[in-house]
């Protein structure tokens, strides 16, 4: 039986969210696409521009279909990476990995991602630095089921928003900001004092209703965060 343009959709999501096209990746073009699907090509061509139009992948005459960095919906936002913004002000990017563990997901965490009992998570804590100076602590969790390529690696020398970014789009995100005092332990991985007030950023993100990550960020005293939407 030919495939319908909602198979074929509903397929190249499908590998997309698994893994086999990530994010900037190149598709196969359409006639390649009908041919493996055994349909007409403008049946391939009402599947790729479904999800165009759902800002899944990108189309660009003469140069094919990518799957998009960041998929676009109502309000486009993108993901910042630290390392592009520290060096965007002329300064010098330095990473570390802090603490790493894998556990089962605890109970704020599945409330927060609505996560299954025993749902395994990996959590990694690392610092970012502007000029050799802390810049932002990043309090990373990583939902396994959804990524059990995290568990295996190596985030010694790149860290995980980087490599998430690089590694699975994301669908839907939640974000909220707030002004905290520094705990003993963020003050001394920032170089503050305790009490000092730090701008705080929590974001968590999904891929087509699976929960991908939740990331709480504290940045150095005196942060200002500008944002262009």
């Amino acid at each position: 039986m030919t495939a319908t343009y909602r198979e074929i959709k509903a397929d190249l999501l499908g590998q997309i969210s698994g893994g086999r096209w990530p994010p900037g990746s190149l598709l196969p073009n359409e006639n390649d696409l009908a041919q493996s699907y055994g349909c007409a090509r403008a049946t391939v061509n009402r599947a790729m521009r479904e999800l165009a139009e759902e800002g899944i992948v990108e189309r660009k005459r003469k140069a094919g279909t990518r799957v998009r960095m960041s998929p676009l919906r109502e309000a486009r936002f993108e993901i910042p990476l630290v390392r592009a913004e520290i060096e965007g002000r002329g300064a010098a990017y330095r990473y570390a990995l802090v603490r790493r563990s894998q556990m089962s997901a605890p109970p704020w965490l599945r409330a927060r991602l609505d996560l299954p009992p025993e749902a395994p998570v990996l959590h990694l804590e690392c610092v970012h630095f502007c000029d050799d100076l802390p810049y932002q602590l990043e309090d990373r969790w990583i939902n396994l089921t959804a990524l059990p390529q995290a568990a295996k690696q190596c985030f010694d020398i790149q860290g995980p928003n980087e490599w998430l970014v690089q590694t699975v789009p994301y669908s839907d995100a939640q974000i909220s900001f707030a002004a905290v005092g520094a705990d003993p332990d963020v003050a001394l991985q920032l170089g503050c004092a305790a009490g000092d007030a730090l701008f705080q950023t929590e974001r968590s993100t999904w891929w087509q209703g699976r929960a991908i990550t939740f990331v709480r960020l504290l940045f150095q005293p005196g942060y200002r965060m500008s944002a262009r939407y």
